[in-house]
């Protein structure tokens, strides 16, 4: 034993112990180091081995001074396995690796037993993975998204989660705020950069809840399910300051019980709004708007105003929608007067109304709006060719032109061709009983920019009152008495028309209704949808269509066989199955020759599988 200990060289007291290089950093064992169990809530019951002593290095040698033991320099974590720091380098190396920051560790990993597995997902948390803390907090003015859990362990950054919000549901993103704290965080980014949203709510305490969040809310479209009030548009005024767009719709016979002096106190507010949609306005009492932002404005279900004042410089868009009842009094002749005065700017204007008239539309000649592209008078069956003479006076550059339910005739709807053929893309000549079928084609060949034409119910079979006779009858007295016969009304008679529509641009065409029609021929290259809804006196063999391009074909309540008659010339029936031969007659139809080679290859360049093309038409019979 002695000359063992002899062997071993003696440590000099005053020399240090050699400086070992720090190992790299590297990711520390997530199970203990004794039991292999998860670190993770885990008290270890295993004994640890017994910590070596200083005197196996210097030996039975007693009184020598023993090196200083190695301080550890970073900190350690909770729950760590307690192993001395010189047992060997691989214990040392543990250490360290042991004490990285939590700001830099990745998140845990999967669960591998079914009670750890419950117990993730009963702790739904969200960790900040962070791997420059210094950095990033100089860099950005808010926090940054957690990574999130998704589901089954698996996590995702929040930036990707806020993408998925985004084409969610308002009702959908509110229930996802209540899965865990990342999700919530991920909702309150969303909602706090939304600048559109669109939401159907039953009270205004919804509506109100969320647009508080949404503090740069720009567009705003509610469709509200019960009666609303001033209250409604007091929480849009205070939690949207910066709103440009505002909609409200009622449904399910929700009453609006905004008047005017609400309406007015608010578009006076908000100084930043520029669209105005507002639905039910029944309750409005008189109309007196001042704005110099708004730019669209579009109210309708309005009755009896007493007063209808729009001071709005930027106007360039005004749709005001009466319902049909006898007894409104609005004075519209009025309204168009003060129009001219209070809105220069205006461009698009949509009326509809049973009060039209042509004082109402003379009124409007004289307001001196020469930028108006669309003109809109519905349900004016007053309204006569004296008022096209007189829209054809005012505007050289209408565009759109509707005179739905108006009682103007062929001559009006020539002053139309011959006053707007270089600009006219939509006529909407919807009900208007007194024009034929002579007008429409004539319209159809004098306007060649022609995109949408709109001719329903309008050329229909009307029945003839039998005309008033008078009758005289002997009297017993010897006297003769007359006696005025009643008309009586007969079956309805159809009156046959005839309508050619050739076109190069017209995209829709719609006649539905017109039962006056019995031969139809249409030449539109461009035309997509054509609409035959309830012709019932078309016949089958006097229709003939010739649109290449037709995509939509509607012909509800038409006879079986004209409903036939569409299929085989918009599908293409007969011509797909009947196979191509290469093969003709001569003149005299006495013998059948072969097609010269040079003629097949240009069929087959043009039919690349030898066959027609099936059309891909659809008609619609619902």
């Amino acid at each position: 034993m002695a000359s063992d200990a002899a062997a071993i060289p003696a440590v000099p007291a005053s020399a240090p112990a050699p400086a070992k290089p720090a190992p790299p950093k590297r990711r520390g064992s997530y199970n203990c180091g004794r039991c292999g169990l998860p670190k993770k809530g885990h008290v270890c019951s295993v004994p640890g081995p017994a910590s070596s002593s200083s005197s196996a290095v210097g030996g039975d040698k007693a009184g020598e001074p023993q090196p200083p033991p190695q301080q550890q320099t970073k900190p350690r974590r909770a729950l760590q396995f307690d192993e001395p720091a010189s047992a060997s380098p691989a214990a040392a190396s543990a250490v360290v690796l042991d004490a990285v920051p939590l700001a830099v560790a990745a998140p845990p990993p999967r669960p591998r037993t079914p009670s750890q597995a419950a117990a993730w997902k009963k702790k739904a948390r969200a960790e900040v993975v962070d791997v420059d803390a210094e950095e990033d907090g100089d860099g950005h003015d808010g926090p940054p998204l957690p990574w999130v859990e998704v589901g089954a362990g698996r996590r995702a950054p929040g930036e990707v989660l806020v993408g998925v919000l985004q084409r969610l549901p308002p009702r959908a993103v509110a229930a996802a705020a209540g899965v865990s704290r990342g999700w919530r965080e991920c909702t309150r980014r969303l909602w706090g950069g939304a600048e559109e949203v669109r939401l159907r709510a039953s009270g205004v305490r919804p509506v109100a809840g969320l647009i508080a969040r949404c503090p740069v809310l720009a567009k705003l479209v509610l469709t509200m399910d019960s009666d609303v009030d001033a209250t409604l548009l007091a929480c849009i005024a205070f939690s949207c300051p910066n709103l440009q767009s505002l909609a409200i719709n009622m449904v399910n016979s929700a009453a609006n019980r905004i008047t005017g002096d609400e309406l007015s106190r608010f578009v006076s507010e908000k100084r930043s709004l520029s669209v105005l949609t507002l639905d039910g306005c029944s309750s409005l009492g008189f109309l007196n708007v001042s704005s110099s932002s708004l730019s669209t404005l579009w109210l309708s279900g309005l009755c009896s105003l007493t007063k209808a004042v729009m001071n709005c410089p930027s106007l360039n868009e005004l749709s005001l929608n009466f319902p049909i009842q006898n007894n409104d009094s609005t004075d519209l002749v009025a309204l168009m007067d003060s129009l001219g005065r209070t809105c220069p700017n205006l461009r698009n204007m949509h009326i509809s109304s049973i009060r039209l008239c042509n004082e109402a539309v003379f009124a409007l000649e004289s307001a001196n709006l020469r930028g108006l592209c669309m003109l809109s008078f519905l349900q004016g069956s007053k309204i006569t060719d004296a008022a096209v003479a007189s829209i054809v006076r005012s505007y050289a550059s209408l565009e759109l032109l509707d005179l739905s339910g108006s009682g103007i005739t062929d001559n009006g709807l020539g002053m139309i061709s011959n006053a707007f053929p270089n600009t006219l893309t939509f006529l909407l000549l919807a009900r208007c009983p007194n024009i034929t079928s002579f007008g429409v084609q004539v319209a159809a060949a004098q306007l060649p920019l022609l995109r949408v034409m709109d001719c329903g119910q309008s050329i229909c079979a009307t029945p003839q009152p039998e005309a008033g006779r008078s009758y005289y009858f002997g009297d017993l007295t010897g006297g003769i008495k007359f006696c005025a016969k009643l008309p009586v009304q007969r079956k309805q008679q159809t009156t046959c028309q005839k309508l050619i529509i050739k076109h190069n641009n017209l995209k829709k065409l719609s006649l539905w209704g017109c039962s006056a029609i019995d031969a139809l021929y249409v030449n539109c290259p461009e035309l997509v949808d054509l609409n035959l809804n309830w012709c019932t006196n078309l016949h089958p063999e006097r229709l003939l269509i010739q649109c290449p391009n037709l995509k939509d074909v509607h012909a509800q309540g038409c006879r079986d066989m004209l409903i036939g008659a569409i299929r085989n010339q918009v599908l293409n029936e007969f011509a797909a199955i009947e196979p191509r031969l290469p093969c003709k007659r001569l003149a005299d139809g006495s013998k059948r020759v072969h097609v010269p080679h040079f003629m097949i290859e240009q069929l087959e360049g043009q039919e690349k599988w030898g066959r027609p093309r099936k059309s891909q038409c659809t008609v619609h019979l619902t």
